[in-house]
């Protein structure tokens, strides 16, 4: 596959009319050998959650929208389609673009993969006994491609590698990668979370005790979270 791209079948050149209405279609389109975006999508996910890292970092420059250039695939990056022309389909000009805008599955996968990359599978943790809340943990998986070293604040000369987000879009947080390094599957060493009184409070643990982690998911209270992986 010249897109390094996922097809939703192989070549059917040979089968017999019994295979259906994929027999149809050209090569490259549609179910005969095209890209279906949400069944490739979740084919990524499921490699993030068996936390088979390299393979998914490899696997998403080719394989993901916001990786793609927009030329080729047609729209904007931000709009996922039901399938891609793929490189057997008989026109170049088409191949990689991009047909029949949809946001219902590849989205949601999208999001799933977005979520543990950026925050983790299980932020907040239930006590066994009460199940109450017990804490809060961030544990991504980035690799050390995404962060950047140019600093996140207005006119911050840092060149510590950093990644932002925004939480429960409203809170703030940073991870700092002092060493520059893959972050897999790994907490931070010491929170500094940003409290919309003014205040700051510092967590010298991978956990944020239970009461700092009820404000943060009542999102109202906190600005922002800097987390500090050294």
């Amino acid at each position: 596959e010249g897109l390094g791209m996922y097809t939703i079948s192989a070549s059917l050149k040979g089968s017999s009319f019994d295979m259906g209405r994929m027999m149809a279609f050209t090569p490259g389109w549609l179910e005969n050998q095209s890209v279906w975006l949400h069944m490739a999508y979740k084919y990524y996910l499921e490699l993030l959650r068996a936390r088979l890292y390299d393979q998914f970092f490899e696997e998403m420059k080719t394989g993901m929208l916001p990786f793609m250039a927009s030329d080729v695939y047609g729209r904007s990056s931000m709009e996922c389609s039901s399938f891609i022309a793929s490189s057997a389909f008989e026109d170049p000009s088409q191949r990689g673009r991009g047909f029949l805008a949809r946001l219902s599955g590849s989205t949601a996968e999208f999001l799933s993969v977005w979520v543990l990359m950026m925050i983790g599978p299980k932020p907040f943790l239930l006590d066994k006994h009460s199940n109450k809340l017990a804490g809060m943990q961030l544990v991504p998986a980035l690799p050390m491609s995404l962060f950047r070293k140019d600093g996140v604040k207005k006119n911050s000369k840092s060149e510590e590698p950093t990644i932002s987000f925004k939480l429960f879009t409203a809170i703030n947080v940073t991870y700092h990668n002092p060493d520059g390094r893959d972050l897999f599957g790994e907490s931070p060493k010491r929170y500094e979370v940003g409290l919309r009184d003014g205040s700051r409070r510092t967590v010298e643990s991978s956990t944020i005790p239970a009461d700092l982690a009820e404000k943060i998911r009542r999102v109202v209270f906190v600005e922002s979270i800097d987390a500090y992986f050294y």
